[in-house]
């Protein structure tokens, strides 16, 4: 059964700055691609970063583009967004997940699978 299972949500003051984990089981984590998505109420889920399944490679949305960071340790089977300078536009549920190669941006409904999500707050 394969689990993603995100932690590291909370609440933070603007300018602040988080670090989310994705933690996966079930699966050869290694053989996937893995994005961090989010979604603001009302408003369909967007990815805002992936990496390759080696870490070797990584994309951004142009809205986090140089404040958020994605990373993974294949040995740990997690997957990691570090999160700085937040804005209150960043408020929003962060969902992991995971999608076989060789694509490496996708929309969520593509994903072979997904976490929960874990809530960020940031307040102005």
């Amino acid at each position: 059964q394969v689990q993603l299972v995100e932690s590291g949500g909370g609440l933070v003051q603007a300018g602040g700055s988080l670090r989310l984990s994705c933690a996966a089981s079930g699966l050869t984590f290694s053989n996937y691609n893995m994005g961090w998505f989010r979604q603001i109420p009302g408003k369909e889920r967007e990815i805002v970063a992936s990496i390759t399944w080696s870490g070797a490679n990584t994309k951004y949305a142009d809205s986090v583009k140089g404040r958020f960071t994605i990373s993974r340790d294949n040995a740990k089977n997690t997957m990691y967004l570090q999160m700085n300078s937040l804005k209150s536009e960043d408020t929003a549920v962060y969902y992991c997940a995971a999608r076989s190669h060789p694509i490496t941006w996708w929309a969520f409904r593509e994903s072979n699978y997904w976490g929960q999500g874990t809530q960020v707050t940031v307040s102005s």
